[in-house]
């Protein structure tokens, strides 16, 4: 196993927080902790987050064993 995979990327977009689904754990995570009206929103990385709402799931997630992006990324247009 990887060492460096992650399962949840967090991607910074002006005063909210694009949530990434990087591996079929992390959209198993997401799909326990959200609404199924949500999840193609979430599996697709279009949903977004509040900086509060980002440190909950980053503790909750690290708690259960994801890998997560270190630090959210500066922006979607830098990473493309």
């Amino acid at each position: 196993m990887d060492v460096y995979a992650m399962d949840l990327r967090l991607i910074s977009e002006g005063q909210a927080f694009r949530l990434q689904p990087e591996s079929v754990h992390g959209m198993l995570w997401l799909q326990t902790h959200f609404a199924k009206s949500h999840w193609e929103l979430l599996a697709e990385g279009l949903a977004t987050l509040s900086p509060a709402n980002v440190d909950e799931l980053i503790e909750d997630a690290s708690n259960a064993g994801l890998n997560l992006s270190p630090l959210p990324a500066l922006s979607s247009q830098l990473n493309s």
